[in-house]
């Protein structure tokens, strides 16, 4: 219940984001804020596409961890792999697309319709909050999947406030 929660929170704090910029009155003043976008946008999507590739190998770790344990282990923790090995490839891809809408040469286009350059900045911020909140809930997702298999796996009893209520 956490995870779409914090990415619900991310998308509020684009949405607010959005609302401070103001609408976008000429395609000069568009093509300033998409110049300005591209710089942190291009290291975000790196960041965004090496953290889902290594949570994907790392579910697919804990997934050799979970068949090899003595332990039974419930639809609700296979359930939450699931998810976020989902997200990690959606992450993935729409990072991808993300870099390469970047790599255009955006500075260079000088015969465009007007109307362009605001569309494609609309277009890359949306994408750059909608792949944040993805990753903000992914990474909620991967806690409380840890959570439950540490409750699940320690020996101990004084742990069982780790476990998510059922």
């Amino acid at each position: 219940m956490l995870a779409p929660v914090a990415g619900l929170v991310v998308v509020l704090v684009g949405v607010g984001g959005h609302l401070a910029t103001g609408t976008i009155y000429s395609a000069l003043h568009a093509r300033e804020m998409l110049e300005a976008l591209t710089g942190p946008a291009l290291y975000l999507g790196s960041a965004i596409a090496a953290s889902a590739a290594t949570t994907m190998a790392l579910m697919l770790t804990l997934l050799g961890l979970v068949r090899r344990v003595d332990a039974d282990f419930d639809l609700p923790m296979y359930r939450r792999i699931y998810l976020v090995s989902m997200a990690s490839a959606v992450l993935m891809a729409g990072s991808v697309i993300m870099l390469l809408v970047m790599t255009l040469p955006i500075g260079e286009f000088e015969k465009v319709p007007t109307d362009w350059f605001p569309a494609l900045f609309k277009v890359l911020y949306w994408t750059v909050v909608g792949l944040s909140a993805l990753l903000v809930t992914m990474v909620t997702l991967l806690f409380s999947t840890i959570r439950a298999l540490i409750a699940q796996l320690t020996p101990h009893d004084d742990v069982d406030f780790l476990a998510p209520k059922s």
